[in-house]
């Protein structure tokens, strides 16, 4: 009998040390990061962000606006960017076109204009941006977006 039992206490034992591992295995889904994140997702690609203020005019965008100067890679001089960062991809979808008006108060150039989208953010400014710097950015946004929502 004592054999019995302690081939049964083993199998329980192997069941739940299996089970638990396999719950371990499987990480969950990655959330937007907040701009600490993104400044170092921005980092790992090459780009340096400096000069970090946060705000808008516009009173709807005032609590996700980030305005910062990024350099680095083969952008020559530093750029001035406005990264504005969602709650959700709902709040995204809701606010995006507000956006590109705001951008006319800071943008000298609408030819130039750039902009890139990863829900939840958008990230706008000024250009032209040196290629492999644009690159970089959307790289890095990507990353930090994690599911986007």
């Amino acid at each position: 009998m004592p054999a019995i039992r302690t081939a049964a206490a083993s199998a329980v034992l192997a069941v739940t040390v299996a089970a638990c591992g396999a719950i371990s295995t499987s990480p969950p889904a990655p959330t937007p990061a907040d701009f600490g994140g993104i400044a170092n997702e921005l980092g790992k690609q090459g780009v340096t962000v400096t000069d970090i203020v946060s705000g808008d005019a516009d009173r709807e965008l005032i609590p996700t606006a980030i305005a910062f100067d990024a350099s680095g890679l083969d952008e020559a001089t530093p750029a001035r960017i406005y990264i504005y960062i969602f709650r959700n991809r709902s709040s995204f979808e809701k606010l995006r076109a507000r956006i590109d008006t705001c951008a006319r108060s800071f943008v000298t150039d609408p030819e130039t204009f750039e902009s890139v989208e990863q829900s939840p953010y958008v990230l706008a400014g000024q250009g032209p941006w040196a290629p492999r710097f644009e690159a970089a950015i959307r790289a890095g946004l990507e990353v930090a977006a994690g599911t986007g929502d």
